[in-house]
């Protein structure tokens, strides 16, 4: 991987003066304290990612009263559940690039508050079409923070509890699947577009983000701006001296948000690898996830008893992203992603030829607590792999690879359940991706303990 630490180490731009430029910005981080400004950062954007968790299921819960409102079938339905997914595709490649240019601040203020007006928009579509069209626009603006949020975490905590603050960030994700069923089980009545409004509102968080998240001091290094860096390090609890000017790469503004680069040197192995892992874990996760509801009716439960099971294996997510916090600062985050895969893979076989109610809710908690538990640890060496002036790129192609599996895989195994293909053999299909993450993810490079670059 490229290194930007022994950069050059003279007087930058931005108006700072004579001062020390002996140590990167990633080296104020290794003995920061945790603090207030922190934890304030820390519940900006575990809302937002719970409320990214939200946009991608609600509709999920509400999906028969959509089919009936449009008059739609199942794969019409799997395509407008798809269709904010789609529009994530395009939107995390370009939003990605433009916060390594503009920050990532300025991104998830400008990202929440568009979504929130399209989503909002979204609920009065007069036709399917419409819906569609919204959806994909909403997808296209909620990319920003989604594709951001975890890059933008890791260059705020201090070095030594990166992994596992990150990985509780992680969290999120199940609050989300819990809020988007209970709230559509209190106003699913009301129809699927009281849903959709509830999505627009979730926008007023972006006042949240404006008043507690400071901007990335790394990227704000990167441009030059080392006096307001410094600002933002002091901020988070480091006692940086006036007038320091932070060791750079002399070009860095030009390598800024260049996506040929994430394909050039040691990194051309790295992004080929992780663009697999993070499409076929995806596809492992988010094609049972989709269908769950259905899968469980055609094992005999009802819808109210289904979602009653979502939201169960929703909550036994929690401990496995606990548990995977705890075991990725111990151990690495390689040796705890790994192994939780490969039980979730096998928790998944032992779901679809589970024969018992109980042996059936055993075996789906198992693999919510490992898969959920592997996410946690992915999301953050997910974003541990590239230098400042391609992090958000480097993550935003990841999100694109993620997006692409969480757009396909609702419509390929809604076909397979149109064609009768049977729920077990479904199951299996879809937790073979898991044992091609497996595979892709062992030659990764171990990020535990290093600096952000």
């Amino acid at each position: 991987m490229s290194t930007m630490r022994d950069a050059g180490r003279g007087a930058m731009p931005g108006g700072v003066g004579a001062g020390t430029a002996d140590r990167p910005v990633g080296a104020w981080f290794e003995s920061m304290p945790f603090g207030r400004a922190h934890l304030l950062a820390a519940a900006a954007l575990f809302m937002a990612f719970v409320i990214e968790s939200w946009e991608q299921l609600a509709l999920v819960y509400v999906s028969g009263d959509l089919g009936g409102a449009f008059g739609i079938d199942e794969s019409a339905i799997g395509w407008a559940l798809s269709a904010v997914a789609l529009g994530m595709i395009p939107g995390s490649l370009v939003w990605g690039p433009v916060s390594d240019r503009i920050g990532r601040r300025s991104v998830c203020l400008w990202s929440l508050a568009a979504y929130g007006v399209v989503a909002l928009a979204s609920a009065f579509s007069p036709n399917f079409t419409a819906l569609m069209v919204t959806r994909f626009v909403s997808g296209l603006a909620l990319a920003g923070i989604y594709t951001v949020t975890f890059p933008y975490f890791l260059e705020l905590l201090p070095s030594r509890l990166r992994g596992r603050a990150a990985v509780y960030l992680s969290i999120g994700w199940p609050i989300g699947v819990l809020l988007a069923v209970g709230v559509t089980q209190a106003l699913g009545d009301l129809g699927w577009h009281v849903v959709a409004i509830a999505s627009g509102l979730a926008g007023l968080w972006v006042f949240a983000i404006r008043a507690w998240v400071p901007e990335s001091p790394y990227w704000l290094a990167e441009q030059g701006r080392h006096r307001e860096a410094a600002d933002v390090l002091r901020r988070l609890g480091a006692d940086v001296p006036e007038g320091t000017v932070f060791a750079s790469a002399p070009a860095a503004e030009a390598r800024a948000g260049r996506p040929v680069d994430l394909f050039r040197g040691p990194l051309l192995r790295v992004s080929l690898l992780m663009l697999v892992v993070n499409f076929a874990f995806n596809w492992g996760y988010w094609g049972l996830q989709t269908w769950l509801p259905t899968l469980l009716q055609d094992k005999g439960l009802s819808m109210s008893a289904s979602l009653g099971f979502v939201a169960l294996s929703a909550v036994f997510m929690i401990p496995g992203y606990v548990s995977a916090s705890w075991l990725t600062g111990r151990y690495g985050r390689k040796k705890v992603f790994l192994p939780y895969v490969a039980l979730a893979a096998v928790s998944g076989a032992a779901f679809a030829y589970a024969d018992t109610l109980t042996a059936m809710y055993v075996a789906n908690f198992a693999l919510s607590f490992f898969c959920l538990g592997a996410w946690g640890v992915w999301n953050t060496w997910n974003g541990e792999f590239y230098p400042t002036a391609l992090r958000a790129t480097g993550y935003s192609w990841a999100t694109a690879a993620q997006l692409g599996a969480t757009s396909l895989a609702p419509s390929v195994v809604g076909f397979l359940l149109a064609r009768a293909t049977g729920s077990s053999s479904t199951i299996l299909f879809i937790m073979a991706f898991l044992a091609v993450a497996l595979v892709c993810a062992a030659p990764l490079p171990e990020t535990e303990g290093k600096d952000l670059e």
